[in-house]
């Protein structure tokens, strides 16, 4: 298995996840880099290559017309758990961008909630389009959005060497 950029992002959250307070500061550092998801305040339950799981609090910020968590809201839940996946997961010679989301809303969210990412695949030999599976859960359970997110796979441009 090749080496993961993992290495770096993990290594932050398992130096982080010890202290207290440390996964909201692995959260913020998260949303820091990527301030659009600052808006639905996720905390990181689970990070690993493999497996991502993130919540967020059902909060009148986040809250559409009949007082569930809005459909947006979700989506951008998933995409983080994906996105979040997938740096965990990708080799460090490699990139990934979404590339698009089918997403199902199954039921109106009346609780906080939590997505789950899961992908299997270790092996990355080229150019390739990869579905991650995101399913979000509310409080009791139940499941209340299912989501695919299309990362699209590729190996990194070589750099550019800048002259001083």
């Amino acid at each position: 298995m090749s080496k993961s950029s993992s290495n770096r992002v993990l290594g932050i959250y398992r130096k982080l996840e010890k202290l207290p307070l440390g996964k909201r500061l692995f959260a913020f550092i998260i949303c820091r880099n990527a301030p659009y998801f600052s808006t639905i305040h996720p905390r990181f339950l689970t990070f690993e290559a493999g497996h991502v799981v993130v919540s967020m609090k059902k909060r009148r910020s986040v809250e559409n017309h009949i007082r569930s968590i809005h459909a947006l809201a979700m989506g951008n839940l998933c995409e983080l758990a994906a996105g979040t996946l997938m740096e965990a997961t990708v080799p460090v010679d490699m990139r990934w961008l979404p590339r698009g989301m089918h997403i199902e809303y199954l039921k109106p969210a009346r609780t906080a909630i939590q997505a789950e990412a899961v992908l299997e695949k270790t092996q990355w030999p080229g150019k390739e389009d990869v579905d991650v599976p995101v399913s979000v859960t509310d409080a009791n359970g139940e499941e209340v959005v299912r989501a695919r997110i299309i990362m699209h796979v590729s190996p990194k441009p070589p750099q550019k060497e800048t002259v001083r």
